[in-house]
């Protein structure tokens, strides 16, 4: 399957990463969507040798959506700098099995990473090695079965916006690891990195990068239909 190129210069690089893609190499030694961008780049500019392309931020592999990559070191440290600044608004799209209590809300957590497990729990109050997790969401509209919510996470916590859904009872749907009923066919989780906005590394304007969510998910098209209509 081709990659869905969602912007790219001299610099940078975004795509719509697949649910299912891993973004860096792993144990499984499945190929991640770092080499195939590289491969991408090597075959478009005939490139010699090695491409260079680093890696910003990551997405849990069954979450699809906005990815960006730097294709020079120094796009890689602005970069950087602005994601640890927390100066990158992202967005993200998720389908839930409940109703959240409220229509909108801040929520704020402590979370607990279990490495061994690769999960993280969600506490109301700080606990030993716990780090204090932020984000606001809003309940956009609901399908037959299921609740759309648009998620703005204020902090990078690991599986952040799954272990916060999940604490308030609010499971995305597919996420069998945090409560959800059951698996997705294809494996992944009803969770979409839809935007990033940030500076352009090097020519310093404001931007703003989508993705679409993929098209044969009649749930994700009605989302996508419902913000059209707003």
């Amino acid at each position: 399957m081709s990659l869905e190129i969602l912007y790219e210069d001299n610099h940078i690089i975004a795509v719509n990463k697949r649910a299912g893609d891993i973004v860096q190499g792993d144990k499984t030694e499945d190929t991640p969507l770092s080499e195939e961008v590289k491969a991408y780049i090597k075959k478009k500019y005939n490139k010699p040798g090695d491409v260079y392309l680093g890696i910003i931020h990551r997405l849990d592999r069954p979450v699809g959506g906005v990815i960006v990559f730097a294709k020079t070191s120094k796009a890689l440290v602005r970069m950087n700098k602005q994601f640890q600044d927390r100066q990158v608004q992202k967005t993200y799209w998720a389908v839930v099995e409940k109703l959240p209590k409220e229509n909108e809300e801040v929520l704020i957590h402590y979370l607990k990473k279990n490495q061994e497990k690769n999960r993280s729990r969600a506490y109301d109050k700080e606990v030993k090695g716990s780090k204090k997790s932020e984000l606001f969401y809003r309940l956009e509209g609901r399908s037959k079965n299921y609740f759309y919510v648009e998620v703005e996470p204020k902090t990078g916590r690991h599986h952040q916006i799954r272990v916060q859904l999940s604490h308030i009872g609010s499971v995305i749907k597919g996420d069998v690891k945090y409560g959800a009923n059951r698996t997705n066919r294809d494996g992944s989780i009803h969770l979409l990195s839809r935007s990033l906005e940030f500076v352009h590394p090097v020519k310093k304007e404001k931007m703003i990068v989508r993705a679409n969510p993929p098209k044969k998910d009649p749930l994700w098209m009605e989302f996508l239909e419902l913000k059209k209509g707003k």
